[in-house]
């Protein structure tokens, strides 16, 4: 019976131990001991020596610091990106399939609008406001009421929700002003959908 105690009465002695070596750490008088109260004048000294110690900028310029923080953003932006959608090969197919149907539309002005559609889905606001927000970077001579008046119909189902396929293969710059907000409009609502449409299938 005394024998299944033994491990017991072990550990009891090694905790005895380890309190005892604690203590005596805690109760030593040495000039390098740690200062347990900051508080102390004493503790300023040991705590600037130690800082000093690890003073990693000490010898970089202001310039330095910024462009070595630049580059880590630049490097994390690339990490992020290539966690989102948009380098995906479905962005890809959605980014081909816009310059088919919109063939008289610049790839920029798609590139922009399938960019900015990929942003707007991911946040918690109405189709309304997505379609506005898909538009307004490349339509900064409208107003956002003006912009929502003509997204209406493509936000609310309303008899002018027109296919604008036809005149997306017009050339962009022989549209009218109205004529590009419309199809603007028409091409963010229409990569919304797709993208709605891939997000459901995966």
């Amino acid at each position: 019976m005394t024998s299944q105690h033994k491990p017991y009465q072990n550990y009891q002695d090694a905790l005895s131990q380890a309190q005892g070596e604690l203590l005596e750490a805690l109760w030593q008088t040495e000039d390098d001991c740690y200062p347990w109260n900051p508080a102390e004048p004493e503790a300023q000294d040991y705590l600037a020596d130690l800082e000093a110690g690890f003073s990693l900028f000490a010898c970089q310029t202001e310039a330095e610091i910024t462009s070595g923080s630049q580059t880590l953003f630049n490097r994390l932006h690339q990490c992020w990106t290539s966690l989102t959608p948009s380098d995906s090969s479905g962005s890809a197919s959605l980014k081909r399939s816009l310059a088919e149907r919109f063939a008289g539309v610049p790839s920029s002005w798609l590139d922009a609008i399938a960019n900015q559609a990929q942003q707007a889905l991911s946040m918690d606001i109405s189709l309304a406001d997505q379609l506005v927000l898909c538009v307004r970077p490349l339509l900064p001579n409208w107003t956002e009421d003006d912009l929502f008046v003509f997204a209406r119909p493509w936000a609310y189902a309303m008899r002018g929700n027109q296919d604008f396929g036809a005149i997306g293969s017009v050339e962009w710059s022989e549209l009218s002003p109205i004529e590009q907000v419309r199809l603007s409009l028409a091409i963010a609502h229409y990569t919304l959908t797709q993208l709605d449409n891939t997000f459901e299938d995966n």
